[in-house]
């Protein structure tokens, strides 16, 4: 067997997965193989989740199934959120890790792989420091590596692109920054360069992604750092491929996600509406729409801004698309409480919606509220917000009947092409399904950008076929 072949499980949001991507590009710079299948690898890697308990019971459930079947010819490393803050637990419940890498550390992964191939650890190696230094860290590592590592992920027609790392709010239900650290921009000429490959490679989606985009630059000492970064980005993206022959299409769409109300400005939207190629489209995680719950989670109460903000937005931007997301169930959250969040949603009619049901996370800010409010009323309240948005969804999707949008091909399936919208972020939003009666040309083909008319809708996904152009 190869010895230098490895197997990486990616667990959690797109943020671990780019981080997932990295380390795969520094191991394969150091002469690696990726395989598909564990018992082919003889470097086990888990980047792992985390967050909330679900998300850390997953993680606990793949490293022991790994650690198991593991040969004693095997290196079994654990990496990421749920071992930057439970490193110690992690080795104790699960027998067989021989590595412990702290999210903070993942470009150290070739490092800690040559550690452990010189000799047996009796305990496991752990590469756990405690500064959050991503951005400096990053920076020397990738000035120092054979060749650039591209902190993007990849799949189809679409790049999820990080920014920045860690996150300096005092959200009380997160653990974010106890696992991250603090804010850290990645520096803009790192990010351009980035995205000059991508155009290059023929992506046609940039998917901006941090835990907060709309505070990209603040540890730069940058205003209005995000609005800057597109302009910057834009420029990019609209100059021709270098390469021989060109790449068919270009860089079409940029997509923001994780904006941190209060920090979308005048600027922002401006940008937003003067460049094309910024998708009508945001991510906006509000959490809840009543000051009182939203104080006890110390996030921005005003709602005022919220529906000024979101005015504006629709007016500059006729066509936008707001995703956002609320927890139901936050300690003392009443029925009024919770109620007042049914009307912000049945009014303000957001295309998309996120809910998630409080989850009780020791050594956060929350922790002394408790976890009173019990389950069955928060399945009960999530229901009722899903059935709600549910509604409103398919309300939504029925004006587009009789429209023509673009999507961008993804996939297939029984002679169906499978692909999104403006409307759609990767993963989390809807699809739309286009027969190829009425194409032009066949079938699309994954990666391309092309026009469907919308035949009919669903709750989420529409329907329709192939346009002419």
């Amino acid at each position: 067997m190869n010895r230098k072949t490895f197997h990486l499980t990616s667990l959690g949001c797109a943020k671990n997965t780019v981080d997932s991507d990295s380390m795969a590009q520094l191991l394969e710079q150091d002469g690696y193989r990726l395989v598909k299948a564990p018992q082919q690898a003889n470097v086990l890697i888990v980047n792992t989740c985390g967050f909330i308990s679900p998300a850390r019971q997953e993680s606990f459930d793949v490293l022991r199934s790994l650690a198991e079947a593991k040969r004693p010819d095997q290196l079994l490393i654990a990496a990421g959120c749920l071992t930057q803050r439970y490193g110690a637990e992690v080795a104790k419940q699960v027998p067989g890790i021989d590595g412990i890498l702290g999210t903070r550390r993942w470009m150290d992964i070739v490092e800690v792989v040559r550690q452990l191939r010189k000799g047996t650890h009796p305990e496991p190696l752990y590469h756990l420091p405690t500064a959050p230094t991503i951005g400096t860290d990053e920076g020397n590592a990738l000035r120092a590596s054979p060749s650039t590592v591209l902190r993007a992920s990849i799949a189809g027609g679409s790049a999820y692109l990080k920014i920045a790392d860690g996150c300096r709010h005092p959200c009380a239900f997160c653990a974010i920054p106890l696992i991250k650290g603090t804010a850290v921009s990645r520096p803009m000429n790192f990010i351009l360069d980035d995205v000059r490959r991508l155009r290059d490679m023929g992506v046609r989606e940039l998917v901006l992604i941090a835990q907060d985009t709309t505070d990209y630059g603040h540890d730069l000492g940058m205003k209005d750092g995000l609005a800057t970064l597109l302009e910057h980005l834009i420029d990019v993206v609209a100059q021709p491929s270098p390469l021989p022959g060109g790449i068919e299409g270009g860089l079409d769409w940029i997509r923001i996600m994780y904006a941190y109300p209060g920090y979308v400005t005048d600027r922002l939207i401006e940008v937003m509406a003067s460049r094309p190629q910024i998708l009508p489209y945001l991510d906006m995680p509000l959490q809840h729409a009543h000051p009182d719950v939203l104080r006890r989670m110390s996030r921005p109460a005003n709602m005022d801004w919220v529906y000024k903000t979101l005015a504006r937005m629709r007016a500059a931007l006729p066509s936008l698309a707001i995703r956002t997301t609320f927890i139901v169930g936050y300690p003392d959250e009443t029925e009024a409480e919770f109620q007042m969040l049914l009307d912000f949603v049945s009014e303000m009619r957001f295309d998309r919606v996120g809910a998630f049901q409080f989850s009780f996370e020791p050594g956060t800010p929350s922790e002394p509220l408790g976890d009173p409010i019990p389950a069955e009323v928060k399945e009960e309240r999530y229901q009722r917000l899903m059935s709600l948005q549910q509604s409103i969804s398919m309300q939504i999707n029925q004006s587009f009947v009789g429209q023509r949008l673009d999507i961008l091909v993804e996939g297939f399936d029984k002679g169906l092409s499978i692909g999104r919208s403006y409307r759609d972020a990767p993963e989390i939003d809807g699809l739309v399904f286009a027969d190829r009666v009425g194409a032009a040309q066949g079938q699309a083909k994954i990666g391309q950008i092309v026009p469907v008319r919308i035949t009919g809708a669903m709750a989420y996904d529409l329907t329709g076929v192939l346009a002419t152009t």
